[in-house]
């Protein structure tokens, strides 16, 4: 992120162009806008208003009632609890109905202690322009009663914050974006020439760097006799503007150089360094108390500045609080180095410190600028601190980056589709500060030294378009040829897809497990072949191929109940390993349930408590409703799908069955675990389980493509009815379904068991299952008498397919 305000831009950019214009060219050509703060807007009712008069409130000794002149119509009454609110002072007034930003309230009319208040005077806290809240602003006597207090002060300044791009480091400053603003026409850039500073005398300071691969150049100058007081308003509203604490002249100037020309610097305090300094890398052990008060504990990795009494700076990051420049300094030391991005990175990220200096040097800043840089901020600290500047030490050696590409214009065409002249090709690079050599039809384009982001041809023409416009671009439909086109995504894919969405809308949620197991544990279901153990494993536990993922979800489950969430649903996709041939690798889909945690929005179903209270624990069916939920959004032909008892050594016997197209063709096995397999994983049931194998789902049948509605919804209302049938016990629930469903497919819309019994009132060897028939009306509202014709027709079905008599 970067920001900055209007002003400060307008100090590096000569426009007149409206702010709008200027936030939509800065997300065009790639700085995007992210936000716009107009404080104009929030101060518009605040102003300056002066105090005529200010009396002791009469049941309050810590209040006032002032009347206040606004400089419109008869002063107002205010009551006031600030100690320096007094007659004859100018504050700031704002009216009721107005926002106050420091409280994030809006004023009202009040009555306090009895004296109503019709405004109030506020402080620096309450315009969020600081944390000082003792008293109410005070403005100097020449201060304009009536005045915007906003514009007056200069606080009406947009800020503007960008998102930059981590190629970007030029636009870390506000010059490096009023460079590519002015290059997209919106105005000219101010290159105002950096003079040198004449020393008057050597730098009694020298400089030794030990560490050149994280060091390639430093420059060091020492200033004398500076008076380090408060910086100017200027300063100090600038950098309060885009959230910076005003701290004294020595060290804003540091803060505002790294904001406006994307140069980081640092200033010591001369008379708190110990002999000279050394650039090296940090000794294992060492600490730092750096600027924020912390203290680090360094290793060989960090790169530091240090004097005689050891480590005084985080290179490119942050200072040490010992060597700090206070309002006490007089003689300062001013340093401009290079530094290498990587490490700076690394050691940001390992001490957990994010500064201006390190979001800066990671990204990597302009080599060439680093004395320039130190010209800059000598004049700086002369014009605002005064004192006598040395001669400027370097040591090592500024890296030169000059390359230049041999760049053909018509590779803009080519590669971007946007037909640029190149008359106006060579002015957009040459705004942007390459230096461009014509040579025919093609260009010598050096590449300045503040754009290491800019390696080759595709990058020029990446400028030369952002630049020219982006929406200069024609639109150009894609030639799709003659032939069909071909889908972007695999069958297999499409069905992975499909099938995650159909198991996290059954409120299963998705985990992701290791594709390894152990030994023992691949052998219980079904793996631990030679071909498929680990070489160099990561550890003993993840030592073989899984055969399927159950046992990683059983895993994840258990540890789940074991930090106290035992009702847990999981699912997962991914691959499973048979033998170590491609042949032998599946995409599974697998999932588990524990406990209590059964599918939400079931209904009525026979699997529920009667009483309607009771909770039942997971079992095969909620497993089995999972594996064919699955199955139905991957294109599974539902209608062909068998189930027969019985699954893999790792189910329960009597509690599982396999989903299947006929034997040769098992697509999958539900049911709960087998309690001997959940001691072995050392898991806690009860468990309920699905996996099924994605690549064994039949190609779906290609159809002559035609024309359907996307949803066909009858206008009629739906009627149910409800039938007990006695049957065999042998008898499956689901040939009752088919027996019913077969009556009229297209009438009966839906057929759910929601009863199952054997007991009292059925003989030995039969069993109730109850069934409910949603009949749909397509064309007009059935009669009564339809409706027991169908129902007849029903039982007929049942009776003839099952043997099945309506009980009684």
């Amino acid at each position: 992120m970067m920001k900055f305000t209007l002003g400060w831009l307008k100090q590096h950019l000569d426009t007149d162009r409206p702010l709008g214009e200027l936030l939509d060219k800065l997300t065009m050509i790639g700085l995007e806008v992210e936000r716009v703060e107009d404080r104009g807007k929030t101060l518009a009712p605040f102003v300056i208003a002066g105090v005529v008069e200010a009396k002791q409130h009469p049941n309050a000794d810590r209040l006032r009632v002032c009347m206040v002149d606004t400089g419109s119509g008869d002063p107002i009454q205010v009551v006031c609890g600030a100690p320096n609110a007094r007659a004859g002072m100018k504050g700031v007034f704002v009216p009721p109905g107005a926002y106050i930003p420091g409280k994030d309230m809006t004023l009202q009319v009040g009555t306090i202690r009895g004296v109503e208040s019709r405004g109030m005077l506020v402080s620096e806290f309450e315009l969020q322009l600081s944390d000082n809240h003792d008293g109410i602003i005070e403005l100097p006597d020449d201060a304009p009663v009536g005045k915007n207090y906003g514009q007056w002060a200069g606080l009406d300044d947009p800020l503007i914050e960008i998102n930059l791009t981590p190629n970007r480091a030029d636009c870390t400053s506000v010059h490096g974006i009023a460079r590519d603003l002015a290059a997209a026409g919106m105005g000219k850039l101010k290159e105002p020439a950096i003079k040198a500073v004449k020393g008057t005398f050597a730098c009694p300071v020298a400089v030794t760097i030990e560490a050149s691969d994280l060091c390639p150049a430093f420059a060091l100058r020492l200033v004398r006799g500076v008076n380090n007081g408060p910086s100017p308003a200027w300063l100090q509203k600038r950098l309060a503007a885009i959230g910076l604490r005003p701290i004294n002249a020595l060290v804003d100037i540091t803060n505002f150089m790294t904001y406006d020309y994307g140069r980081p610097l640092h200033v010591f305090d001369a008379a708190k360094v110990r002999g000279n300094l050394t650039v090296r890398r940090a000794r294992d052990g060492e600490t730092l108390v750096a600027l924020d008060g912390k203290t680090y504990r360094l290793d060989e990795g960090v790169c530091v500045i240090a004097d005689d009494d050891g480590v005084e700076s985080l290179a490119g990051i942050m200072g040490g609080e010992n060597t700090g420049c206070s309002a006490a300094t007089t003689d300062v030391l001013i340093e401009s180095a290079l530094w290498a991005p990587s490490n700076i990175a690394q050691t940001g990220r390992r001490l957990g410190i994010d500064s201006d200096a390190r979001y800066r040097f990671e990204r990597g800043v302009d080599p060439a600028f680093a004395r320039p840089g130190l010209e800059l901020a000598t004049r700086m600290v002369l014009d605002l601190c005064g004192g006598t500047p040395s001669a400027i030490t370097i040591a090592g050696k500024v890296p030169s980056r000059k390359h230049s590409i041999d760049f053909p214009i018509v590779e803009v065409k080519r590669l971007a589709g946007l037909a640029v002249p190149p008359t106006e090709t060579r002015r957009v690079l040459e705004r942007l500060g390459f230096s461009v050599a014509t040579r025919g039809a093609r260009l010598r384009v050096a590449v300045p030294s503040w754009r290491p982001d800019v390696q080759e041809k595709a990058d020029l023409v990446e400028e030369v378009v952002r630049i020219a416009g982006i929406e200069r671009i024609p639109a150009t439909p894609f030639d799709r040829g003659a032939a069909p086109r071909k889908p972007v995504l695999t069958p297999i894919q499409l069905r992975t897809r499909k099938a995650k969405r159909a198991l996290a809308a059954r409120n299963l949620t998705e985990a992701v497990t290791w594709s390894f197991i152990g030994k023992k544990h691949a052998e219980l279901f079904g793996g631990g072949q030679p071909e498929l153990a680990l070489a160099n494993p990561i550890a003993a536990e993840l030592s073989d191929m899984r055969p399927s993922l159950i046992p990683g979800l059983v895993a994840a489950v258990q540890k789940n109940a074991d930090r106290g969430f035992p009702d847990v649903g999981l699912f997962e996709v991914g691959q499973i390993f048979k033998g170590d041939t491609p042949a032998d690798q599946f995409t599974a889909a697998a999932g588990l349930r524990r406990a209590l945690a059964k599918p939400s929005g079931i209904g009525r179903h026979w699997s529920n408590p009667k009483n309607g209270k009771d909770r039942y624990v997971v079992d095969a069916f909620d497993a089995k409703a999972d594996a064919l939920a699955a199955l139905s959004a991957a294109g599974a032909p539902m209608a062909a799908l068998q189930i027969a008892p019985g699954g893999p050594a790792w189910f329960h016997p009597g509690r599982s069955g396999a989903i299947q197209i006929g034997p040769q063709n098992v697509l999958g096995y539900f049911g709960e675990l087998h309690p001997r397999v959940l001691a072995e994983l050392d898991a806690e049931g009860p468990l309920a389980a699905f996996e099924i194998i994605l690549e064994r789902l039949p190609d779906p049948k290609a159809k002559a493509t035609r024309a359907k509605a996307a949803l066909d919804l009858s206008p009629l209302q739906p009627v149910e009815r409800d039938f007990a049938f006695v049957v065999g016990r042998e008898v499956k629930a689901s040939d009752v379904v088919r027996a019913a469903l077969s009556a009229d497919r297209k009438l009966i819309a839906a057929v759910t068991v929601f009863d199952v019994y054997e007991g009292t009132g059925i003989e030995p060897g039969k069993k109730s299952i109850a069934i409910s028939v949603t009949i749909q009306p397509r064309e007009k509202t059935m009669t009564d008498a339809e409706i027991d014709a169908l129902a007849a027709k029903i039982v007929g079905e049942a009776g003839k397919r099952t043997g099945a008599v309506l009980r009684a």
